[in-house]
């Protein structure tokens, strides 16, 4: 099955919910997804997430709640990060509160 993607010349405020999805352009709200969640390197969102793993490249402002969170070399966050693993690729950017480990 296809994730959904908001492609970059999207502005989209909503909720989004399914079992994975990309985010290319903007997008301003809730995210819930079971699978993966990956936000590109053009993305802007400023949600509440919760996602299984969420691969962030792009600005986000909010909160995400993930088993699995990757902060690429691109990204700049804003906001609070629960995850049981969380992994920084050098150049990201993190301005926030962060609560790693299980049960985080």
């Amino acid at each position: 099955m296809e994730p959904t993607v908001v492609d970059a010349q999207a502005d989209i405020e909503g909720t989004l919910k399914g079992k994975d999805a990309r985010i290319l352009g903007r997008f301003k709200g809730e995210v819930d997804v079971s699978g993966q969640l990956v936000l590109g390197e053009s993305s802007r969102v400023d949600a509440k997430i919760t996602a299984g793993t969420a691969e962030v490249g792009g600005e986000f402002k909010g909160e995400i709640r993930a088993k699995n969170v990757v902060l690429t070399e691109k990204a700049r966050v804003t906001g609070r990060i629960h995850a049981d693993v969380l992994a920084m690729r050098e150049g990201a950017k993190l301005d926030g509160e962060v609560s790693v480990g299980r049960g985080a």
